[in-house]
């Protein structure tokens, strides 16, 4: 069986391949580590992905994502649900003029992140801020959320019995060893 793998090496570019399966697999779990790390997935050409904090209150949560050089009519938020998206596209161009040295740099790339809530807010009741960069989103607990215990009773007396017959100690049956 290994024969059949190793005989045609064309046949690993096949989408069904289990090794194609593996490699796309590997890809995505590599891309994921690095989200989030700006300074890592620009050093290996990935493109730039914003820094979030996420901060939970008694009132909600507070996401805050770092967007250096982002303008805010290139970001998009939206909230389906408990599933946050932020987007946008980030576009830098430097110029330089330097004795008689003409240079000028453009990097354009769209960025995407989603966060998955432990709770559904109130779309009414969002509130996100644009200041210096940094967007600042504001997210309220819904009140029916904030009513919600997981809090489980004790109840006190005595352990109930059970496989017990009348009120007596639990029945246990005894086997004799077999020789």
């Amino acid at each position: 069986m290994l024969s059949r793998f190793l005989s045609n090496r064309s046949d690993l570019s096949r989408p069904d391949d289990p090794f194609s399966h593996l490699q796309r697999e590997i890809g995505r779990v590599v891309e994921d580590t690095f989200r989030g790390m700006p300074s890592l997935r620009a050093g290996f050409g990935m493109g730039f992905a914003p820094s979030l904090d996420v901060k939970e209150t008694p009132q909600g949560l507070e996401v805050t994502a770092e967007l250096p050089g982002v303008k805010e009519d290139d970001i998009e938020l939206s909230l389906e649900g408990d599933l946050l998206t932020l987007g946008g596209e980030k576009r830098e161009e430097r110029r330089t003029e330097e004795k008689g040295v003409h240079m000028q740099e453009r990097s354009y790339g769209r960025f995407q992140r989603s966060l998955r809530l432990p709770f559904v807010p109130d779309q009414g009741s969002v509130a996100a801020r644009f200041e210096q960069g940094v967007l600042h989103v504001t997210l309220p607990r819904p009140a029916k959320a904030a009513e919600q215990s997981n809090r489980i009773p004790i109840k006190g007396g005595a352990a109930p019995q059970v496989g017990s017959q009348g009120g007596g100690a639990p029945q246990v049956e005894q086997t004799p060893p077999t020789v």
